[in-house]
């Protein structure tokens, strides 16, 4: 994880807004409990397939840690593409490398005599397997077709391989196209995550700051914390990053709270819109402050 350079001067064991998916981080909302309970319900029952979609920056890649966590501690056999953007050949070498498939993993039909005998003996064992695919709204039509009839593989008690769809809404859309209603037909259970509320908002930033290290956060005032929802739109990586530059800002001026002119000044920064944006257009820093006062910047790599 990358280290913020006000650590120390908040007193942070690390970065409380690194946008990088740690299931450590995750803010156990109503929905985002429900969502991760419906993917291990879905998983143990045997269903099948699932899809999770939600808008960039909700947290999904967040979401699939916290699962890929959970089917390590019970021992279940899975695969993690997050490549979706490959050819049929493709997909299958990438299946056979996360499974570790004994055979040859150019061969399409070597990797599916590989894989059915692997969830036979994981269904004789009394468990199951699990390929978890991100980004699928990048998915292109002949390798969705494969992933349907890798649902086929099944025996009297269920499904054999439980395959997770995970996407942009643009992945609802796809599935919804008349060439792939048979794979639409095979969906049981569909999980979405919707930006935060207000409330939410302010209870995911508490909950930031108080596992990186700050018992009690007094940052973020409410009037700040109200105009951090309106101008992320409650969309928890644009919340990170605004948090994140706003605490670079506050270290700067050596501040230990936040303002409304340093939070313009960040939104300027980040190009962002809102509501209302028009207002503070054409503001500029009132600090001083440019790149050239620190030796790295404060803004992590992308990531969802």
């Amino acid at each position: 994880m990358q280290n913020a350079i006000y650590n120390a001067y908040f007193g942070f064991s690390e970065n409380p807004f690194n946008i990088s998916p740690d299931p450590e981080f995750l803010y156990r909302s109503p929905q985002y409990e429900e969502a991760l309970a419906n993917l291990i319900y879905g998983v143990r029952s045997r269903r099948g397939f699932i899809v999770l979609t939600g808008e960039v920056g909700t947290g999904k890649t967040t979401m699939l840690e916290c699962l890929r966590d959970y089917l390590d501690s019970q021992r279940f056999e899975f695969a993690f593409l997050f490549n979706s953007r490959v050819t049929p050949d493709q997909f299958f070498e990438m299946v056979a490398y996360d499974f570790d498939l004994k055979c040859d993993r150019k061969s399409k039909t070597d990797v599916l005599f590989a894989l059915n005998t692997l969830l036979i003996q994981q269904a004789e064992r009394g468990r199951t397997a699990v390929l978890i695919v991100d980004e699928a709204h990048n998915l292109e039509w002949d390798v969705l077709e494969e992933i349907r009839l890798l649902g086929n593989l099944e025996n009297r008690q269920g499904k054999l391989l439980q395959i997770i769809l995970s996407g942009q809404p643009e992945l609802d859309r796809k599935l919804d196209a008349s060439n792939l209603r048979q794979l639409k037909q095979r969906i049981v259970l569909r999980c979405s995550l919707d930006p935060l509320t207000p409330d939410e908002t302010a209870g995911y930033v508490h909950t930031r700051l108080v596992r990186a290290g700050m018992p009690n956060p007094k940052v973020f005032s409410p009037e700040i914390l109200e105009e951090i929802y309106k101008r992320s739109r409650g969309i928890p990586r644009v919340i990170n990053l605004i948090c994140d530059n706003l605490l670079v800002t506050a270290f700067a001026m050596e501040q230990r709270t936040t303002t409304i002119e340093m939070l313009d000044e960040v939104c300027q920064d980040l190009r962002l819109e809102w509501p209302g944006s028009n207002r503070v257009r054409g503001t500029r820093s009132h600090y001083g402050v440019t790149e050239d006062d620190f030796s790295q910047s404060s803004l992590p790599a992308a990531g969802d």
